[in-house]
């Protein structure tokens, strides 16, 4: 499995996943990319139309909070959730 680079807008976070979100824990996670870089790329899958978010909700959040346009992800093999 190799990086990519996905455009942010086009990821679709599937909305049990939203429920889960923690403020405090964007932004810290938005401050540590700020000084070291995003360490772990996001997870999607593809299912023909759209890529959706399978790991890395509090990632993708704090990039989209930092205004960044891109992210870095690994397209991977799920079941839906």
């Amino acid at each position: 499995m190799d990086d990519m680079t996905i455009k942010i807008e086009e990821i679709y976070v599937p909305a049990k996943r939203r429920a889960k979100v923690d403020q405090e824990k964007i932004d810290l996670l938005a401050e540590s990319i700020i000084d070291e870089g995003l360490k772990v790329p996001i997870q999607v899958r593809h299912d023909g139309k759209r890529y959706i978010l399978v790991e890395g909700l509090h990632r993708l959040e704090a990039c989209r909070a930092l205004g960044e346009e891109n992210i870095t992800a690994i397209q991977v093999r799920a079941k839906q959730h």
